[in-house]
């Protein structure tokens, strides 16, 4: 019989799905999360991995699935999938998920992370480790899930969630993402993504002090600070308490012009606010069209 061929107008992504099926992501996925659901034609997680797939393949909704991924043949078979579930079945997935398949999702993921990962396999010895941390706004309709009204950038009484990560710099790879509801930010998140990153990475104390971390304003309160200081990391965070920072710029002694700004200057506090442990603090102005600074 004649050898069937296969075609994709999505090359790169089956690409892909061949490395995807060689590192055996799907199976750690499938040795880890049980959704409890009668199996028909396709088992829960097959729809999964066909919901992943749209994911990849740019869709934006389950209804894409029917057009994207159901249509060609050659996407499904590079993921290891030799057909497709219908969209409005991989909802009924979705739906029967719990706060349990989450957590085995979760596990899963830092299997996968601890198996494939760059930043995992650092050398803490040679180099710092760089940790970024920083929440994402993602604007979304107010009938979504977690959706409530919260700050987003340069848009005002908008709805949506907001996306938590941590980024190992070095690796341009993400260890750590958390969805949260529209209200929520850094200072009320930061201690929760550090602390599923340092389980991820396994961060012991000999780690941590071999780590950096990078925040802006979002972590500068003082709990955050010491509790990071405590923790033995290094940290690059800009101070919350605009009041404190007046008072701590009124002690440098000199100020420099910024080389790429010139109507900027930062020069050294001289009497640093005492945190948990001691650091050095970089004080900042930029000048106003009065003559002023702020």
């Amino acid at each position: 019989m004649p050898q069937t061929v296969e075609s994709s107008g999505r090359a790169s992504l089956v690409a892909l799905g061949v490395r995807f099926q060689r590192m055996a992501i799907w199976p750690v996925v499938m040795a880890h999360v049980a959704i409890r659901q009668t199996v028909r034609q396709h088992r829960p997680l097959d729809k999964l991995l066909d919901c992943l797939i749209n994911i990849l393949a740019g869709g934006s909704g389950l209804v894409e699935i029917n057009t994207r991924v159901r249509p060609d043949h050659a996407l499904q078979l590079a993921f290891g999938r030799p057909a497709c579930a219908e969209q409005s079945t991989v909802s009924e997935t979705l739906n029967a998920c719990t706060p349990d398949n989450v957590a085995q999702m979760r596990t899963a993921i830092k299997l996968i992370l601890r198996r494939h990962a760059h930043c995992y396999r650092h050398n803490y010895q040679q180099d710092w480790q760089l940790l970024d941390i920083d929440m994402t706004g993602m604007p979304a309709g107010r009938l979504g899930e977690g959706v409530s009204k919260g700050y987003f950038a340069g848009e005002r009484n908008r709805r949506g969630r907001q996306l938590g990560r941590v980024l190992a710099s070095w690796y341009d790879e993400i260890v750590v993402d958390r969805l949260y509801d529209g209200k929520r930010q850094l200072n009320s998140s930061l201690q929760e993504l550090l602390s599923m990153t340092e389980d991820g990475l396994e961060l012991d104390e000999a780690r941590r002090r071999r780590t950096i971390v990078r925040c802006d304003g979002g972590g500068g309160e003082d709990d955050d600070i010491n509790w990071l200081l405590d923790r033995h990391y290094y940290l690059l965070v800009k101070i919350k308490n605009w009041r404190r920072a007046s008072k701590l710029a009124a002690s440098v002694a000199r100020w420099y012009t910024d080389p790429k700004m010139a109507d900027r200057e930062v020069g050294w506090v001289e009497t640093p606010h005492a945190y948990a442990q001691p650091t050095r603090q970089l004080a900042l102005r930029k000048g106003k069209k009065d003559g002023t600074w702020s």
